[in-house]
């Protein structure tokens, strides 16, 4: 089971994207947990301030280290197989072997960027890491909490209905996934192709196999440069280059 722990100063973002599909499941089984906590309620100033004016100038404001702190002071005292991450444009874009190796961690907390960014000492002081979702910019890091708690989420073991969904999951196998087909066998004159239903697993896979050294070399070329390859898939890319 693993622990998410988020810290936001919009705690409300969350009610409704976690109670649906495989999440909500999850968290019904207890395969995982999720807690929630508002960052302003550890801002000791009347009005509750997370954030401040730059030192030295400059525009925006910036999330302040104290709130944060005493957040995580409160939330994870011990560090024992947790990761803390702080979601930001300027962290390691998110990716599946990411994923993967937070899902080795019995809990994972997150923190939620916002505004200009967040006083330096955090980073320096506070995380192990920072995660970006792509290059660009959001207006906090709520978003990408969601997206990561839900590629971790679905390695968790029974998570998922067929325990080896996640194995073949494009870019879990350093390749794009080839081409699925279900009921209907025809429509439109749209047919699915024989060989998916011939009965012949060997036949399937490598069919299977072809059309996503195909799809990666079409769509995403650059992943080939780490995927694992056997001669036979080199042949295939070469007779298709």
């Amino acid at each position: 089971m693993i622990r998410f722990d988020i810290l936001s100063i919009f705690p409300e973002m969350f009610q409704t994207p976690f109670d649906c599909s495989l999440i909500k499941k999850a968290l019904e089984k207890q395969l995982i947990e999720l807690h929630i906590h508002d960052i302003r309620r550890y801002a000791l100033d009347k009005h509750r301030m997370t954030d401040d004016y730059p030192y030295g100038g400059g525009g925006g404001m910036v999330m302040k280290v104290d709130p944060i702190a005493r957040a995580l002071d409160d939330v994870a005292p011990a560090r024992d197989n947790a990761q803390v991450v702080l979601l930001t444009p300027q962290g390691e874009t998110f990716k599946q072997e990411i994923a993967e190796e937070l899902s080795r961690y019995s809990r994972i907390v997150l923190i939620c960027g916002h505004y200009e960014g967040v006083d330096e000492r955090v980073r320096e002081h506070l995380i192990d890491r920072e995660i970006s979702i792509g290059d660009y910019v959001l207006t906090g890091g709520e978003l990408p909490a969601m997206i990561v708690v839900d590629a971790v989420s679905r390695l968790v073991p029974e998570v998922l209905g067929n325990r080896e969904s996640a194995l073949f999951d494009s870019f879990s196998t350093g390749l794009l996934e080839g081409p699925h087909y279900t009921r209907p066998q025809e429509y439109r004159n749209w047919r699915v192709p024989d060989v998916i239903l011939s009965g012949d697993h060997k036949k399937i896979n490598e069919w299977r196999r072809r059309k996503s050294l195909k799809r990666t070399l079409a769509r995403r070329p650059d992943l080939l440069a780490k995927a694992n390859l056997s001669e036979e898939d080199r042949k295939i890319l070469k007779n298709e280059g």
